[in-house]
């Protein structure tokens, strides 16, 4: 039997069973663990005590016929003193697997024994394949708070989620997995609160099981632990009713426990030196920058994850997970990065969970933590190269030609970009290796990144410190709003080249919300404590706003209906077969690219040539144009052996997309407007 295998052969939190329950729990340094039965009224009034015992493997256990659904508990552990110890019999304890917990204060916890049966009314998942997806990260709260449609008390809950018009919103631009923010339950930092401000993002987890509870309607809230996750389910149902999929972005790495001044609420109580990273001293080896981090050399840490997502792919049903600081999930004993890490295997190697589409964000802070590209081929990944590539040439390359008459890059990096990024993900499922993005939750707004050179984060309360401070962004001449009509053109253009990049890319393209609807944040690249309109998407949008959703919408729909601008492989320089796309680079001339072209650091000029043929023989073909310089350009189409002419789908300098197709043949000349995009598709001689 396997390490995981054994381990998950005693399964830890609560257990029913006729007559009773079970509950476990693991402290390898605890000398008791007691489980407390409280008043569901009164949490602070113990109805009964029940002693655990230790068994062998450090889990403690104990049987009762009073441990059943609806039963509101709270754990005791006690231990030796030491620099590395946590244990407090006297502080009540979240339990770490726990499917219901109640927060009763900012202090205070107990967890709840919840009815976990749903009718899924025979709605199944998706299963959208990696080459049709496109993922809108969003917050559970902050795309409906601001939905004016809902009424005031479903507006930024989980059941606001499921509501007709965010479903109607979400079809409407295309998208077929929304990437939510983390849910597990999670809480603010002192130091915010204190300030009188929240962690809005989410990012500090205290529960690996339970929906957080603010994201419910009140209804729910007040009826429980279960109704909460009975809405939780609906939601995803409902969203899987109508064709999107729901995919968690989870923090495994650390918890909200802190570092060595932060609060007790579970796992620094239960045994502080089994389940993270602390040296003799009681120093917490943080690799996440927020405290602490979880102790993946332990294997009961690793099942803890595993068993997290198993419960989450099975029993919610959800589609797929991005790993926050996924560096530290793989860090072995010696606080190194291991690719063949067990909890990596443990995911790659679960039936249930290698169901779920993986997706990493390849780095941490700690030493050695820039992993990109180095991850298990099953997992997919965040590509912060794609993304800086990306502003360089469309944004910074601008601005410094502007300075210095010279843009510095030509268009080899892109190229390279656009093609799925093989430099990077080369050993992976082809381009599906790579999530490409150029806006995420934090960073600039789309908006912002054309018109702010510099962060402006002075709400934060942190005086402007926090947020990064080299974003590849460009103003275009003013710094925010207002700015001349000439600027906003500019910027509305560039905003519409960043989509159609992303769009037409090989790999997974990801967008954040808002985006699609111009979300400004007014300059503020680090809005996680604001839970205001300043984070909240828009819904009553301005004719720009309502015509850069059209766009977005018509570009999602491009690239759906023309396969040949989502390959799963690399392409090849030769020609198309069923499993294998073709992709060849011409320059302005029309003519093939030259070393010449691809070194130079001035060429801002390229088409890309892609073909794809099916297994039932149809062909698909596009040329995709780019014009990354400042000045308008005679462009030849290249000619090809199998086209006739080329249908002109779009171009980024129309601010709504013009349906009506314009054909040229191929050899001849086309006008493309500075800084622009052009898709055309061929057609066959």
């Amino acid at each position: 039997m396997s390490t995981t295998a054994a381990l998950r052969s005693t399964a830890l939190g609560v257990t029913l069973h006729s007559g009773g329950g079970t509950f476990r729990i693991y402290s390898a340094h605890a000398t008791s663990v007691q489980f407390v039965i409280v008043d569901a009224v009164n949490p602070k009034t113990p109805l009964s005590v029940l002693d655990c015992e230790r068994l062998d493997g450090d889990i403690w256990e104990v049987t009762s016929s009073d441990i059943a659904v609806g039963v509101h508990y709270t754990i005791r552990v006690d231990g030796p003193e030491s620099l590395r110890s946590g244990f407090n019999a006297e502080i009540d304890l979240i339990d770490p697997y726990a499917r219901g917990v109640v927060r009763e204060g900012p202090r205070d916890f107990h967890n709840v024994v919840i009815n976990r049966d749903f009718d899924w009314q025979g709605v199944a998942k998706p299963n959208t394949p990696l080459a049709s997806t496109v993922i809108y990260e969003a917050h559970a709260r902050g795309l409906t708070r601001g939905n004016l449609e809902l009424p005031d008390e479903l507006r930024g809950t989980y059941e606001a989620l499921a509501h007709e018009s965010t479903i109607a919103h979400l079809k409407k631009i295309g998208v077929t997995a929304v990437e939510l923010l983390p849910i597990q339950m999670f809480i603010s930092e002192p130091r915010l609160m204190n300030m009188g401000l929240i962690n809005y993002w989410g990012y500090n987890t205290i529960n690996f099981f339970t929906p957080h509870h603010r994201y419910a309607t009140a209804s729910s809230i007040a009826a429980g632990p279960d109704a909460i996750v009975r809405e939780f389910k609906a939601m995803v149902r409902e969203l899987h009713r109508n064709g999107i999929e729901v995919i968690l972005d989870v923090v495994y790495n650390h918890t909200a426990e802190g570092g060595n001044r932060g609060l007790t609420h579970s796992f620094r109580g239960i045994d502080n030196a089994s389940y993270y990273r602390v040296d003799e001293l009681g120093n917490y080896h943080d690799t996440t920058g927020c405290g602490n981090s979880l102790n993946f050399s332990n294997p009961r840490v690793v099942e803890l994850v595993l068993e997290s997502l198993r419960y989450w792919t099975e029993e919610m049903q959800i589609d797929g997970f991005r790993f926050d600081l996924a560096t530290t999930l793989a860090r072995d004993e010696n606080n190194q990065f291991d690719p063949k890490h067990p909890l990596l295997i443990g995911m790659i190697s679960d039936p249930v969970i290698s169901s779920a589409k993986l997706i990493a964000e390849p780095w941490d802070v700690g030493l050695g933590g820039w992993q990109t590209g180095n991850f298990p081929n099953e997992l997919s990944e965040w590509n912060d190269q794609y993304r800086d590539s990306v502003r360089r040439f469309w944004l910074s390359d601008i601005a410094n030609h502007r300075n210095s008459g010279r843009y510095g890059n030509g268009v080899a990096e892109l190229a390279t970009r656009l093609a799925g990024s093989k430099d990077v993900v080369h050993e992976k499922n082809g381009t599906l290796g790579s999530v490409n993005f150029v806006t995420a939750h934090d960073g600039f707004t789309l908006h912002d990144l054309v018109s702010y050179n510099v962060k402006h984060n002075n709400m934060n309360g942190e005086s402007n410190r926090d947020g990064n401070s080299n974003n590849y962004s460009f103003n275009f001449g003013a710094e925010g709003l207002p700015a001349d009509e000439s600027i906003l053109d500019l910027r509305h253009k560039v905003m519409r080249n960043l989509l159609a990049t992303l769009l037409f890319s090989s790999g997974i393209p990801m967008i954040a919300s808002g985006d699609e609807r111009a979300k400004t944040q007014h300059g503020n690249n680090n809005a996680y404590c604001q839970d205001n309109v300043l984070s909240w998407v828009k819904w009553e949008l301005t004719e720009f706003e309502s015509n850069i959703e059209e766009t977005f919408s018509y570009l999602t729909r491009l690239r759906s209906e023309n396969a040949s601008l989502r390959p799963v492989n690399f392409g090849n320089f030769e020609g198309a077969t069923p499993g294998s796309d073709l992709i060849r680079w011409y320059n302005q001339s029309g003519g093939l690219m030259t070393d010449d072209d691809w070194n130079s650091t001035e060429t801002r000029v390229i088409q890309r040539l892609s073909e794809n043929i099916d297994d039932q023989g149809h062909h698909n073909l596009t040329l995709l144009v780019v014009n990354g310089s400042e000045a308008e350009v005679s462009l030849t189409l290249p000619i090809w052996e199998t086209v006739q002419s080329y249908e002109r789908l779009w171009d980024s300098s129309d601010s709504v997309p013009n349906i009506h197709a314009t054909a040229y043949k191929a050899g001849n000349n086309v006008a493309v407007s500075e800084c622009s995009v052009q898709l055309f598709r061929a057609v066959a001689l």
